[in-house]
């Protein structure tokens, strides 16, 4: 380990991923990635709550199903998501017999679940993990924001959370067409951002530190990257990032894109700045990233997942919102 890096001499590679969308992301340009599109992002339940852990559930089961495997061959599941103590995490793995590790870093939790699965694989504690995030756009807003049924109007700054789920799973390495190299961890990081509205601006003073450290760190320059993809900044958050780290002589201009530009059209699906929540890295990685890194077009990804620490309890107190963020390096073989 450098200073904040880590390396992961072991070889950790990506055996496989799936990914489930909600129907407003199935609207949006990277449907054709998706794994599976939902018709109701209800589900049928009485609760969102409840239809978010049925998703996380569908993902898991899906990912078992895709790989032929079972219980028995998975060694843990790293997994997060955003509602209170990660009930929706803890209620979908009660229905797999799996040892489970619950992680929470907000919308970076699936830069920690890969992070933590890497590692353990890396130090030769572990031969095969599966990384899983969920989040709900309705889930989300009601814990953090508003009910919906009180329609209250959403600010300019405001993004959309993604609803949907995916898996990545993580093997020792055996010759996949995508490994993992090294991560970046981040720290937490707070200028003061009060407004629950404004996401981009709580994350981007972390995804900054990150970035710029990670250079640091490996000794590497931009253009090492074919693409350097941060989580969840949104469009303004993302052109404030461009502009700031570009100021403190780090040119990130062509590399750079953000996932919650991505997974969304903003000129007509009406989402503010974009996606976020822990399932927006989540599943624009495991679809469309990863179906690029397949096919060579992209070599070599920095995935930069994003995190606005935000707590109900804490905003009610006047506290601010510190962000966090990590980065981790994956190279197609």
């Amino acid at each position: 380990m450098i200073n904040r890096t880590i390396f992961f001499t072991g070889g950790v590679g990506i055996a496989d991923t799936t990914t489930i969308a909600g129907p407003k992301e199935g609207e949006g340009p990277l449907a054709k990635y998706f794994d599976t599109i939902l018709e109701d992002d209800l589900l049928g339940q009485k609760s969102y709550e409840k239809a978010e852990t049925k998703i996380h559930i569908a993902a898991i089961r899906h990912m078992l199903n895709k790989t032929s495997m079972t219980a028995k061959d998975i060694d843990c599941v790293f997994a997060g998501d955003l509602l209170d103590e990660m009930i929706v995490s803890s209620l979908a793995l009660r229905e797999f017999n799996i040892p489970f590790i619950g992680l929470y870093n907000a919308c970076a939790s699936f830069a920690e679940a890969l992070i933590v699965g890497s590692s353990m694989i890396s130090g030769g504690l572990m031969d095969r993990v599966i990384c899983s995030t969920s989040s709900h756009f309705s889930t989300a807003e009601r814990q953090y924001r508003f009910p919906l049924e009180l329609g209250s109007q959403r600010t300019p700054l405001s993004q959309w959370t993604v609803t949907g789920a995916g898996c990545t799973m993580l093997e020792k390495y055996q010759k996949h067409k995508v490994k993992i190299t090294c991560a970046t961890l981040g720290k937490v990081v707070d200028y003061g951002v009060k407004d629950a509205n404004d996401m981009g601006a709580a994350m981007l003073p972390a995804a900054m530190d990150t970035i710029k450290t990670h250079f640091r760190d490996t000794q590497r320059k931009p253009s090492y990257y074919d693409m350097i993809a941060t989580g969840d900044l949104g469009d303004a958050g993302g052109r404030l990032l461009r502009k700031l780290i570009k100021e403190e002589g780090i040119d990130i201009d062509s590399q750079h894109q953000d996932c919650g530009e991505l997974i969304f059209n903003r000129e007509w699906q009406d989402v503010g700045q974009g996606g976020s929540g822990t399932a927006c890295s989540n599943i624009v990685f495991n679809s469309y990233i990863y179906q690029q890194m397949l096919e060579g077009k992209i070599k070599k990804l920095l995935l930069v997942p994003t995190g606005a620490l935000v707590s109900k309890t804490a905003s009610l107190q006047g506290e601010t919102i510190p962000g966090i963020a990590h980065a981790i390096c994956m190279e197609r073989v």
